[in-house]
């Protein structure tokens, strides 16, 4: 079983009121951004690189799933099938690979995340990280929602 990112102290300990600190959102930040530039252009990209999108993707539903959010533009649906067609690819022998439509919908969700990151508090995003990882457990234990794509 993974490691959780946060515990319960982490969720009691952080702000309210205050976003994630800056070295954690940059953090998050450069690890997504990265994946993304390796999905794009890397001659090999990894699956870690497909999984910091991801993760950013399932974070970005959990904080829509729980209100804190809206996803106006259905940019959420884009991005995860986007991410569903690069692993598809790799099935294929293909490396994991976004088209030109998946990098803007990926582009555009890590934009959003990263406005999110800056305003809502610590303790709303830590929340929403054990929220998305107790989720995405039960996803890999046989618990899956209509719309759950697994890669493995």
């Amino acid at each position: 079983m993974r490691k959780e990112t946060y515990s319960m102290w982490d969720a009691m300990l952080a702000s309210p009121t205050e976003p994630m600190t800056v070295k954690q959102r940059i953090h998050q930040l450069t690890r997504m951004w990265s994946g993304l530039a390796a999905l794009e252009t890397a001659i090999e990209p990894t699956k870690d690189d497909w999984a910091v999108c991801s993760d950013a993707v399932n974070l970005m539903e959990t904080l829509i799933k729980h209100g804190h959010i809206v996803d106006t533009n259905n940019l959420l649906f884009d991005a995860m099938k986007a991410l569903a067609e690069a692993g598809q690819r790799s099935f294929a022998g293909k490396p994991i690979r976004l088209d030109g439509a998946g990098i803007q919908a990926v582009r555009g969700l890590l934009e959003d995340y990263s406005m999110v990151l800056e305003s809502l508090p610590a303790r709303t995003m830590i929340h929403c990280h054990r929220l998305t990882e107790k989720r995405l457990q039960g996803i890999l234990k046989g618990h899956k929602q209509a719309h759950d794509v697994v890669i493995s």
